[in-house]
């Protein structure tokens, strides 16, 4: 572990393999690279401090390096402690950045990591599932005072922190980035769909045409991760609890049933629901010889691993990534990733181009923030329509896309409730 500087990071020397990677990543990233250029004028973030606790990718780095180019004085955590690229943490740590994450974190590691990240004492906060927020609510109370806002980026972290604020316990107001339709409906449903089957396949090598892959949830990441199996030749299962959402699917397609039952016949089973115990005991108990377990939600908590040990005679590594339960009667079960993340623990995350849309809006609502936080309640605020329209114009344009414009009689026409038949 390198600790020479303000950083912790695995090993310093990978800097230069990581910025080749963030290279790549900036290339592939036109709406953020346009708002950076605006950044080194207006200095929009000028002396504020943030500190930030998101996955340490390529994307990351070139949001971070936003964010500074803007005026911000950063410190960053990974949210996950499987998540880090370690060759990019390296890269950030050798441009000056303050760092504090690695791959492989236990538990204890990763929340120092965050604690370390709040010694700056921030004005703003940029979180991905809102660990270092609620950190700072638990155990530094004292630095809410100081914080004008913050910003969650994914579905989990937007939960927790809506629940806080029903119950009267947010401290600072949060804008909930992953309700921006331009993060949502492209983030959720493309790139989850994209880097979890990415992160599937580095771990197995598995063939997917023919298999049947269980997609627990048919929220926007299932509904990314169910169109994407189906487009590599896998026979598709969902289950869900909610009527709505299993009514799409069954509208879309696939096929719906219980858990118990898609246990049964499932080659391929991953959770991207949220909520703890998806699948559990009862289930492992079901599932055939050589099933595949995974999870690409944002907590370890979805597939039960105590219950799976608890059943096994024998654990091995089959490769990285790649746990083989020995069951009694000799079936294996294949758990990937610890049931972390798998599209981050075993793959790369989302790509370059679908999170450029996601961390254009992270930079905008900690702009907004900057500008407007202290006339703000304690509360979740949405990122307005205005914004999500800029920026998928913003999208367009620099991927070289035209669109057509009303025109006076058709706008005209929007509000004349007179014409008709």
């Amino acid at each position: 572990m390198d600790t020479s500087g303000p950083y912790t990071v695995a090993n310093i020397g990978l800097a230069e393999a990581g910025g080749l990677k963030v290279e790549w990543a900036r290339s592939r990233m036109p709406a953020l690279a346009e708002l950076r250029s605006k950044a080194i004028e207006e200095r929009p973030l000028e002396g504020q401090r943030i500190a930030g606790c998101l996955h340490v990718t390529k994307e990351t780095a070139v949001l971070i390096e936003t964010l500074a180019a803007a005026g911000a004085e950063i410190s960053w955590s990974g949210c996950n402690p499987l998540s880090t690229q370690d060759d990019v943490a390296a890269w950030l740590a050798s441009e000056g950045y303050s760092i504090h994450a690695w791959h492989g974190q236990d538990n204890e590691g990763f929340y120092n990591c965050i604690d370390r990240t709040l010694e700056m004492e921030p004005t703003l906060t940029l979180d991905d599932g809102a660990d270092l927020i609620y950190r700072v609510h638990s155990e530094f109370r004292h630095l809410a005072e100081g914080i004008l806002g913050g910003t969650e980026e994914t579905t989990t972290g937007v939960h927790r922190l809506r629940a806080m604020a029903d119950a009267g316990e947010l401290l600072y107001p949060v804008i909930a980035v992953n309700d921006a339709e331009t993060k949502w409906d492209f983030d959720n449903v493309h790139g989850t769909g994209q880097s979890t089957l990415d992160g599937i396949i580095r771990a197995t090598s598995v063939l997917l045409a023919g298999k049947t892959f269980v997609v627990a949830g048919y929220g926007h990441c299932g509904r990314g991760l169910a169109s994407r199996a189906r487009g590599m030749g896998a026979n598709v299962v969902v289950t869900e609890i909610d009527p709505i959402p299993a009514l799409k699917a069954v509208m879309d397609g696939f096929r719906v049933m219980k858990m118990d039952e898609a246990a049964k016949i499932g080659d391929i089973f991953c959770t991207a629901t949220g909520m703890k115990d998806v699948i559990v005991g009862r289930h492992f108990n079901s599932m055939k010889d050589g099933a595949i377990v995974c999870n690409t939600g944002h907590y370890d908590c979805e597939v039960s691993i105590a219950d799976l040990e608890e059943l096994a005679k024998e654990v091995h590594t089959i490769r990285e990534n790649n746990e083989a339960f020995l069951l009694e009667g000799g079936r294996t079960l294949h758990l990937l990733a610890r049931g972390r993340l798998v599209n981050l623990a075993s793959a790369e995350g989302h790509p370059s181009e679908v999170m450029d849309m996601s961390f254009a809006n992270q930079f905008l609502a900690l702009c907004r923030l900057a500008a407007e936080g202290e006339s703000y309640r304690n509360s979740v605020y949405e990122i307005s329509p205005e914004q999500d329209r800029d920026l998928a114009n913003l999208k367009l344009g620099a991927s070289g896309v035209e669109i057509d414009e009303l025109t006076d009689e058709q706008v005209e026409y929007l509000s004349d409730y007179s014409a008709g038949t």
